[in-house]
């Protein structure tokens, strides 16, 4: 290959071809860019939390939140990849993850074990709402592969916030 060809593919747009049109493009792979920035919010809290447990219950909520988070990281990927699948770009940086968050960090110095159990509860069902928004984007262009996916994030969101919310019922 000669150094023009080179040079041309190293300038080229970074798009990958799909035939579900420019707009569905624009549309999917930005909501699931914003998406894949909730979804690493919330796994760096997750990991927050699990490396900042303590109490009576320490070693259950620990790997109960390190399992979590391994399952949040999990899905990042593949979030990512459907982005460009679809002919879109994605994540770039720390900071475009906090502009596109919607996750509110928490850099407490401490925070009771219950807590950190209710606000990760929370975030969770927060996240179940953005995975059905984004799930809606997907639907109105066709897009049957990126709502496959979302459905069973959905079922694991609502997993996580079932027990979440089980680990902190009977608390006073």
């Amino acid at each position: 290959m000669d150094t023009t060809a080179v040079k041309a593919r190293r300038t080229a747009p970074l798009q990958t071809p799909t035939d579900l049109g420019n707009e569905a493009t624009r549309d999917i792979a930005a909501a699931l860019t914003g998406l894949l920035a909730d979804m690493f919010a919330l796994y760096l809290k997750t990991k927050n939390f699990h490396w900042h447990m303590s109490g009576p219950h320490f070693r259950d909520y620990h790997l109960m939140l390190d399992e979590q988070g391994d399952q949040i990281f999990a899905t990042t990927d593949a979030i990512a990849e459907r982005a460009r699948k679809v002919g879109g770009n994605t994540l770039r940086s720390i900071g475009h993850i906090q502009r596109l968050q919607r996750i509110a960090d928490n850099d407490a110095d401490f925070v009771t074990p219950q807590d950190m159990l209710a606000e990760l509860a929370d975030d969770n069902r927060q996240v179940t709402s953005y995975l059905r928004a984004v799930h809606g984007v997907c639907d109105d262009y066709g897009d049957v592969a990126t709502t496959s996916l979302i459905e069973v994030w959905i079922d694991e969101a609502e997993r996580r916030s079932w027990f979440l919310y089980e680990a902190t019922r009977g608390v006073h």
